[in-house]
């Protein structure tokens, strides 16, 4: 049996969050704030999360260009509790994570353009 686009992205998903323990949880939402593939933690709403992703992608990228920075690589939240990141995934979809406080985020942002890399083929 196949699986379908969906379940593969599931699954780059889950190989990105075993690849970086850090990593909480994932998801990839388009550009329009849909919701594509999702690893998040049970408890987080997948729809807010995608919203809230979409939006802070547009709006890093409006940012960015105004400011004369070029085009956006990431966006990232700090907050008590650990980071929200976001890379886009190609031109359609974006992907975010949710790491830990004490993360390094050298090795989240490498394993995350990596899946960006490989799920822009499965958005595509």
């Amino acid at each position: 049996m196949t699986k379908s686009r969906t379940q593969l992205m599931v699954d780059r998903l889950r190989a990105m969050q075993i690849a970086s323990p850090d990593i909480e949880g994932s998801a990839v939402v388009s550009v329009d704030g849909l919701i594509m593939a999702s690893a998040l933690p049970i408890d987080a709403e997948e729809d807010r999360v995608s919203a809230m992703s979409a939006a802070m992608l547009s709006l890093g990228e409006r940012i960015a260009n105004e400011l004369g920075r070029g085009q956006l690589h990431q966006v990232y939240i700090r907050g008590d509790s650990g980071y929200v990141l976001l890379t886009a995934v190609g031109a359609e979809a974006v992907l975010t994570a949710l790491a830990r406080e004490n993360t390094k985020l050298g090795l989240v942002f490498l394993e995350m353009r990596r899946a960006a890399q490989d799920l822009e083929r499965l958005v595509g």
